[in-house]
């Protein structure tokens, strides 16, 4: 049964509400599980890559750092964007270059060629980023929302989960160009599903112009930081990390005085619980993301296991969240997002810093038991400061405030990549991890889960300093 329905001011013909609720539903939790499983996959791949192309520790980051970097500067234009000329379209056009990318990063000749089209992949993750959590925020109201939002994040974290299983499967067995290549039909069913099953468009800025002029200072703020991290302590390093933070202060400025600022400050100024969600958001994954790449290099270099069996221990966290992610989302529709939240942040503080332990001799128990605390403190956090942060604003804010977020999420990752690739250049150099650098390679490991801690640890006084949600 259709219905007509006024969106953005014009009259459309759409299906009715549930089923567009459903559709909308499926396409985006697809979508969500499609990108985090890239990103997983590639991680267990590293070691093998490495082989292949003969690369330094740091260069080897910038693998997983690239795709983190652009789809960090593309998030919040694109988030944008989609509010002005609607997300479903830009998030079918993610899905698209996402694919594409996906291929080219399976024929790619040198590390070099693998990077750029990484960063075309970051880009296409960012369209998708940027509309997936909105277009459901747009479309479930309060009271379903929570379980909405839990149903999405439990689809990254179930990408999160079968990432390293299935790709140190198909690594061992296939060679790494196969996890890329895995991404095509899986892209071409979510493309094909989107544009025949999600109808309607949600574009609650129409007519409102575009702040191209921002957009690129945000852009370059975030290249000059990570870019210089990863040569610090090179000055060279230094300076970019000085321009690329002035660049964030002259962006601030231009986005107060713009008439459609790409991001609306008020949102964070007039707004206590948006702004220390998304700090709260950006610190999680400041301690947490390079977790997983740590580990992932530890066990194969250092226990020797195969891609196959340190993607099985690794599966350990994603699980636990995937599974206890729904249940916190539904909690926190009940009880105020901060209380729920901040314990799951002080779980995680505890479990990064048992991390700081890791030595020659820890054993995969060990290991296996603190991914699980990991995986429950993570659950307890992501789902209700999603729900915090997206309930906090309103319904035109909905792109700004999925694109910010995402954004927090990413530029956080990026932060904790950064950590670690400057902690790999003081402790081991620009070289490759063989066994006479071992020893200093488990020094930046351990170093890295102690500065992770400490994020963690004051993120959970910014947890608690949002306010009440409801």
């Amino acid at each position: 049964m259709k219905k007509h329905s006024m969106i953005s001011g014009e009259l459309i013909e759409q299906p009715d509400e549930a089923s567009i609720k459903t559709s909308a539903l499926i396409a985006a939790t697809l979508a969500s599980f499609l990108t985090p499983f890239m990103g997983s996959s590639v991680v267990i791949a590293l070691k093998y890559i490495d082989i292949e192309f003969a690369v330094d520790a740091v260069l080897l980051s910038w693998i997983a750092t690239s795709y983190l970097l652009a789809a960090a500067v593309f998030l919040v234009p694109f988030g944008r964007i989609a509010d002005i000329y609607g997300r479903r379209k830009i998030f079918i056009y993610g899905i698209v270059i996402f694919t594409v990318s996906s291929f080219l990063c399976a024929i790619s000749p040198s590390v070099i060629v693998l990077i750029i089209f990484r960063i075309l992949q970051g880009m296409g993750s960012a369209m998708i980023f940027g509309t997936a959590v909105a277009i459901v925020t747009s479309l479930f109201p309060v009271g379903e929302r929570g379980r909405a939002l839990g149903i999405n994040v439990a689809a990254v974290y179930l990408g999160l989960t079968l990432g390293p299983f299935l790709g140190g499967f198909l690594t061992q067995h296939f060679g790494w160009r196969s996890i890329f290549l895995v991404n095509v039909p899986l892209g071409i069913i979510v493309i094909f599903f989107t544009i025949c099953k999600m109808k309607g468009e949600w574009a609650d800025a129409k007519g409102e112009s575009f702040d191209l002029r921002g957009s690129i200072i945000y852009g370059i703020a975030l290249v000059f930081i990570m870019y210089g991290l990863s040569l610090l302590p090179n000055i060279l390093g230094a300076w970019l990390i000085f321009f690329g933070i002035a660049a964030i202060l002259l962006f601030i400025y231009w986005e107060k005085k713009v008439e459609h600022p790409v991001v609306n400050m008020d949102i964070f100024s007039n707004n206590r619980t948006f702004t220390f969600s998304n700090l709260a958001a950006f610190i999680h994954y400041s301690a947490t993301f390079a977790v997983s790449f740590l580990l992932s290099l530890y066990l194969q270099y250092i226990k020797g296991l195969p891609p196959q069996s340190a993607g099985l221990v690794l599966v350990a966290q994603p699980f636990v969240m995937t599974v206890l992610s729904p249940m916190a989302s539904k909690l926190s529709d009940r009880v105020e997002p901060r209380v729920v939240a901040s314990m799951g942040m002080v779980v995680m503080t505890i479990g990064l810093f048992l991390f700081t332990l890791l030595d020659n001799e820890t054993t995969l128990t060990f290991i296996v038991l603190n991914l699980i605390l990991l995986g429950f403190g993570y659950a307890m956090f992501s789902s209700p400061n999603t729900n915090a942060i997206m309930t906090s604003v309103e319904k035109r804010y909905y792109g700004i405030a999925s694109g910010t977020m995402g954004t927090m999420r990413l530029v956080g990752q990026m932060l904790s990549m950064g950590i670690t690739m400057l902690l790999f250049t003081v402790f081991i150099g620009r070289t490759q991890i063989t066994p006479e650098y071992y020893s200093p390679f488990i020094e930046s490991i351990k170093a890295a889960f102690m500065i992770f801690s400490v994020l963690c640890f004051a993120g959970i006084f910014a947890s608690m300093a949002r306010g009440k949600v409801h």
